[in-house]
């Protein structure tokens, strides 16, 4: 199939040019002339919108094997690509955990099987998530972007310096969830004002940033690279950027709900609860400079769906994990782009180019690449209604958000695995 996407505001190689892309045979065939016309293809004519390369998210929870009742591969990926990604990694958490290829292979098939976009998922670090016994990272190194305990944080300093001594022999980033669960005592928001005023239990922040400091120490000794998960906190934020002052090869990602919610936006609603959670005005401030200054690396949306039960008993008895990949971008350039905190060139550099590099994922929009880009209309406003969500997941805080940024298609492969006016 023949497909000539014109009239559009293209993201080549980190600007935005008006021009005209040609795919063909799953590739990008050709860039043309803005105005370009051929005969025998297929014209999508997307004046006054935007093209740019699918995006990326390092950190997503498809739910399958094990949990299918919250999310399946089809789900989440069709989500996925309603809200502009072509790639996804999915975290282990699942059941059964993929901590060697037997185990991984009941998610490698539901992929293959399953999947409207590409998808590649995580091998955790240890048996069972149980922090013990190293993973057998051999036998899965084949198929998984990198290893993670995702959900529970490595507590034994010798495990996770053994862990990276084993992934950097194999070429592999060790990917954390850092957590210190001797810090935690039973909390579930941030031990900010809110908490206190309200009498719930609180998350103070060097349950996280005190892992990542042991953790970059332990890289700089192995050498292994490192990427830091869902960071919140000011201080997280502060040893990363010393960290790559002192060449720790260390790159980090935040939510799009760290950066435009806090904990003075929280309700008495399970929609608020995700791990970590919501911390004070200062931690968005310090996230929103770390992105500036390039400590912050990239965006990825944690989307970690539950059930409408799971997610209806509160803060205090809500599960954690709220959805986010079919509204990230509107959330983001809402929020961020068209306040001019940062450019859109900016958002891509976060949503794509970043986690494309460090991961060794995805393409870029150039000629003989794989056809997998997204096409987004940024002019109209509209407020987010998660009963229109194709997740299975409807938990967001963003609920009833007027947010601007629609998705008009995606592309993966060059096949049309998304495309507004067909699911309105």
């Amino acid at each position: 199939m023949k497909y000539l996407l014109k009239n559009a505001n293209v993201y080549l190689k980190g600007k935005f040019e008006k021009v005209s892309v040609l795919v063909e045979n799953g590739i990008i065939a050709d860039i043309l002339s803005f105005d370009a016309d051929l005969d025998g293809v297929t014209v999508f004519n997307f004046t006054n919108s935007f093209i740019f390369p699918g995006l990326i998210d390092v950190h997503v929870h498809l739910r399958e094997p094990g949990f299918s009742f919250k999310e399946t591969v089809l789900s989440g990926t069709k989500a996925a690509a309603r809200g502009g990604y072509t790639t996804v990694c999915s975290m282990p958490n699942l059941n059964p955990v993929p901590d060697c290829y037997n185990s991984l292979k009941p998610q490698l098939d539901a992929i293959q099987k399953d999947a409207v976009i590409n998808v590649v998922p995580y091998g955790s670090i240890t048996v069972g998530q149980k922090g013990s016994e190293l993973s057998d990272m051999d036998s899965m190194n084949d198929y998984v972007v990198s290893f993670s305990d995702d959900g529970k944080g490595v507590q034994n300093v010798g495990m996770m310096a053994e862990a990276m001594e084993k992934a950097k022999s194999l070429g592999k980033i060790i990917t954390a969830h850092c957590e210190d669960n001797s810090l935690l005592f039973g909390g579930y928001i941030h031990d900010g004002e809110y908490c206190k005023a309200h009498g719930h239990k609180g998350i103070c922040s060097e349950s996280e940033w005190g892992p990542v400091q042991r953790d970059l120490e332990l890289s700089m000794v192995t050498g292994c690279p490192y990427h830091v998960c869902h960071i919140s906190a000011k201080e997280t934020v502060e040893v990363i950027r010393n960290a790559k002052k002192n060449g720790v090869d260390v790159t980090c990602e935040t939510g799009p709900h760290y950066l435009v919610l806090c904990d003075e936006d929280l309700q008495e609603d399970g929609r608020f609860k995700m791990n970590p959670p919501l911390r004070a005005k200062d931690d968005r401030e310090a996230l929103i400079k770390g992105i500036l200054d390039g400590t912050v690396d990239m965006i990825a949306t944690d989307h970690a769906p539950h059930t409408a039960e799971e997610k209806s008993k509160g803060l205090a008895g809500s599960l954690m994990g709220v959805v986010g990949l079919e509204t990230a971008v509107s959330v983001l350039y809402t929020h961020l782009v068209k306040k001019g905190v940062i450019t859109l060139e900016k958002l891509i550099e976060l949503m794509h180019d970043n986690p494309s590099k460090r991961f060794n994922l995805g393409s870029d929009i150039e000629v003989g690449a794989k056809a997998d880009l997204t096409v987004f209309n940024f002019d109209d406003e509209y407020e987010i209604n998660p009963d229109d969500f194709v997740s299975q997941g409807k938990s967001t805080p963003f609920k009833g958000m007027k947010v601007y940024g629609k998705c008009l298609m995606t592309m993966c492969g060059g096949n049309i695995v998304w495309q507004e006016e067909e699911n309105d």
